[in-house]
């Protein structure tokens, strides 16, 4: 690795190993019991679930995450593959991709009315915080496949009760992508892992039209993350449902997913030169632009050219932009040494826990140069367009040439610019870990201390994928 001096490459390996570690703290962690007084709630999981962290909170300062989230365990479990698959996890973790499987398939039969008939979920709760239950309107509407727009459950298997942003579509769709990517995994549960993935491509076939609350849980309307890891779960589903002779949920899934696409193109917003996050569901709220969640959305999506790809000059142009935006607005990245690139947070807005950087965010950002430079190294075309030309520059630090894109040589010094300014992003990421290589969820603004959920699972995750591609790319690089 090229930047902060000689010691990044073993700091990364290490940390690496801390990741694949960590990461599964939070899963099967049957061995935990989480009390929620206030709400006469007692939650041990089960085998399968996957807490966003397991480190208990209760907003005292730290969140309470103690919560099987679609989103998080999907994204969790597909960092697992990767550890699984080179070595940094043990073969018989592909149990717990058993145990996921089941504890998602076991969802099935949770409905409001269920809740609803074991008595008034508000009963017996303290009356400061019986704001925070759930209408009986609101939990009634839980029912057929609406289970997978809930967002969350309890880690027991049990419907969450308590008031969150509702609903959310995204999670279906990277359940999906992740199956669909751990199909080989030696001991999978094939059977069981098939049925979930019908029900998956089904939900989000069903739902892609329909606005729902966006990745970070604030705002309704048509969300770029959502729209764009659904219409990669369909167009890939596609060819797994063909391959099991229907070939007709298969073109409609196709089709499904060529509409999802032209949606995306929609978020483009030439003014601020990115692709907005948020196109909000009524014409009077207002639209978010820039987001790290577009990144997250190209990087979880994983489409390997084209539009909303890591290849898509637009997207490029869009991470310009965030770091532009993140490089004047926290004190940390005034006057960072050389070898670094800014810290990046969510948006601009952003108040929760102070509205620090994340790592996830810094990690996309990382990884996103890491993917692009694999595949320059592999051969594929790059296109200059005047939407990429400062994102180019800022790798090279020169103006880019045309021949930049367009011969063999050209493509492979822009390749070893995108590794080069990926380390620049993990070499951020090194100045604000610990020497314990704990991830929590963001760290301070202006102190760089971490703040929020600690040894959150969706931390590491980001840290395994985002290493995983520079090894694919060094790997291609060296080929060369």
């Amino acid at each position: 690795m090229r930047s902060d001096g000689p010691g990044l490459a073993g700091w990364a390996e290490r940390q690496y190993a801390v990741s694949a570690r960590n990461l599964t703290l939070g899963v099967s962690a049957t061995h935990l019991v989480k009390q929620r007084p206030p709400f006469r709630q007692r939650i041990v999981p089960k085998p399968g679930s996957v807490v966003a962290t397991a480190v208990m909170g209760a907003y005292d300062p730290d969140p309470d995450y103690f919560f099987h989230w679609y989103r998080d365990s999907a994204l969790v479990m597909d960092a697992l593959r990767i550890a699984i698959a080179d070595g940094s996890r043990p073969a018989a973790d592909a149990g717990l991709v058993r145990d996921f499987i089941r504890f998602s398939l076991d969802l099935r039969g949770l409905t409001g009315a269920a809740v609803l008939a074991a008595g008034d979920p508000k009963r017996g709760v303290d009356p400061a915080f019986v704001q925070h239950v759930r209408s009986d309107a609101d939990l009634r509407g839980v029912a057929g496949d609406r289970i997978w727009g809930e967002v969350r459950v309890n880690p027991d298997g049990t419907l969450d009760t308590l008031n969150w942003s509702r609903p959310q579509h995204d999670g279906p769709a990277l359940r999906a992508l992740t199956l669909l990517r751990g199909l080989d995994l030696d001991g999978l549960d094939r059977a069981g892992a098939a049925e979930l993935l019908h029900i998956d491509l089904a939900f989000t076939l069903a739902h892609h039209r329909e606005p729902s609350f966006e990745i970070w849980e604030d705002s309704l309307g048509h969300d770029y993350y959502t729209q764009a890891v659904q219409c990669a779960a369909l167009r890939e589903g596609a060819g797994w449902l063909e391959a099991q002779g229907d070939a007709g949920t298969a073109d409609r899934c196709r089709q499904a997913s060529a509409a999802l696409a032209t949606a995306l193109d929609g978020h483009w917003q030439a003014d601020a030169g990115a692709y907005a996050s948020l196109l909000p569901a009524s014409s009077d709220a207002p639209r978010r632009a820039l987001d790290i969640a577009v990144i997250l959305g190209v990087l979880h999506a994983g489409l390997t050219d084209g539009p909303h790809s890591v290849l898509d000059p637009r997207a490029q142009a869009t991470l310009a932009a965030l770091e532009d935006l993140f490089a004047g607005l926290y004190p940390i990245n005034q006057d960072r040494p050389s070898g670094r690139a800014p810290a990046l947070g969510r948006y601009r807005e952003d108040q929760y826990y102070g509205g620090g950087a994340w790592y996830i965010a810094t990690l996309g950002a990382a990884e996103f140069h890491f993917r692009l430079a694999g595949a320059l190294a592999g051969g594929t075309d790059f296109a200059l367009t005047a939407d990429n030309r400062g994102f180019v520059a800022r790798a090279l630090g020169a103006e880019p040439r045309a021949e930049d894109a367009a011969s063999p040589a050209g493509r492979r010094r822009l390749a070893d610019a995108f590794l080069a300014r990926g380390d620049a992003f993990l070499a951020t990421v090194r100045a604000y870990t610990p020497d314990d290589g704990a991830l929590s969820e963001q760290f301070d603004r202006t102190t760089g201390a971490q703040t929020s959920a600690k040894h959150l699972g969706w931390s590491y995750a980001g840290f395994i994928s985002a290493l995983a591609a520079r090894r694919k790319a060094s790997v291609s690089l060296r080929a060369r």
